[in-house]
């Protein structure tokens, strides 16, 4: 799957997810502190890969920020991006099935590799339920 991956912080969390996600043969484009050129506004970080996300260039995102929720806020500001941020594999499932979010937000603080491994693949492996169509093409109008 291609995917944007951005964080305005570089820690061994990011650099775990970068790793683990390129082994499992992910296409990975990174944005933000880890892209280049670095940079460590959280805004723009969240809005570019919304963007990206929005604009089809990668199918899915995941940001990164000290609570998920700066980035988490930026990204819902672009129209057909979905953001939601998640702390547990449960809420990252939910969230794509019932919500059809398109971008994976995390916390750096907190999160520990083993869960977000659980997280990440929940989200990455979980489809839209389209039964919830009705109410999440509302978020887009």
């Amino acid at each position: 799957m291609k995917l944007v991956v951005a964080s305005d912080e570089r820690t061994a969390l990011t650099d775990f997810v970068v790793d683990w996600l390129k082994s499992k043969g992910h296409q990975l484009i990174l944005r933000g502190i880890l892209g280049n050129p670095p940079t460590d506004r959280w805004v723009e970080i969240g809005k570019e890969a919304a963007f990206m996300v929005a604009e089809g260039k990668v199918e899915r995102g995941i940001l990164f920020c000290w609570s998920g929720t700066g980035v988490c806020m930026a990204a819902n500001r672009i129209k057909e991006a979905r953001a939601a941020l998640c702390w547990s594999s449960e809420i990252a499932r939910l969230s794509r099935k019932w919500d059809n979010a398109n971008i994976l937000c995390l916390a750096l603080v907190d999160t520990k590799e083993e869960i977000v491994r659980e997280i990440i693949d929940a989200f990455l492996q979980t489809e839209f339920n389209e039964e919830g169509l009705n109410e999440a093409d509302k978020l887009d109008t």
